[in-house]
């Protein structure tokens, strides 16, 4: 069963302040858990507001909250941002493939799907795209990647990216099956041959709640030919 990445509780992920020592997680935070982590201070907005313009927390959207990478000795994943930072979300579309190194470009906009209406939101960690897709479509082929044991987000299988992608773009239409090969290798630039086992049962069952079933058959039988 898959679950939701869930912000930080003040038992789990506490921000440590201590006299000699600060220990940073890089699990975002909701406010609510850093008004308890400074509960010494009788300023406690103040006392936040006073990291914040130190570098010290990264405010990524009103309420939310992720330490300074520099102090958690922790990489950022803005996967993990992406699905806290507006939700029920996965990481889809080329963010997905890139993650999956299935396309040679580096993305910089992190882009997902949800079942609420799009939004965007423009952060001190880049650009966050959310793009809406059929509620009975979106709980297909969406996959859950454990960081570590320490976190957890979630992301579009490759099958499910493709699918994403195809559904959301207006105008796209494949009337062929090599219309299909050139979309994924020339338009996508999708290593086909990288990824060997394509789980053909993600694209018939994301066919069966799309209205580019056609399109989707198409890719099917282009990725099961190799």
């Amino acid at each position: 069963m898959f679950y939701y990445a869930k912000l930080a509780t003040f038992g789990e992920y506490l921000l440590i302040m201590a006299e000699q020592q600060r220990t940073y997680s890089n699990i975002p935070m909701e406010i609510s858990v850093l008004r308890e982590a400074v509960s010494d201070y009788r300023a406690q907005n103040n006392r936040i507001s006073n990291m914040e313009r130190s570098g010290d927390l990264i405010r990524v959207r009103r309420g939310l909250y992720v330490a300074d990478p520099r102090l958690s000795n922790q990489e950022i994943s803005r996967e993990l941002i992406a699905n806290n930072l507006y939700g029920p979300s996965y990481v889809s579309f080329e963010s997905a493939l890139s993650y999956h190194r299935l396309i040679p470009e580096r993305v910089h906009a992190v882009s997902s799907a949800t079942i609420r209406r799009a939004r965007s939101y423009t952060t001190p960690l880049g650009l966050f795209e959310f793009v809406t897709v059929p509620r009975d479509y979106f709980h297909i082929g969406i996959e859950q990647i454990i960081v570590e044991n320490q976190y957890a987000f979630l992301i579009a299988s490759p099958e499910k990216a493709i699918c994403d992608l195809i559904i959301t773009t207006s105008g796209l239409r494949f009337q062929s099956v090599k219309a299909a090969r050139e979309y994924l290798l020339y338009d996508m630039r999708i290593s086909i041959d990288e990824h060997e086992n394509w789980d053909d049962d993600i694209f018939a069952r994301c066919s069966e709640h799309s209205r580019k079933r056609r399109e989707i058959n198409f890719i099917r039988t282009v990725l099961q030919n190799g």
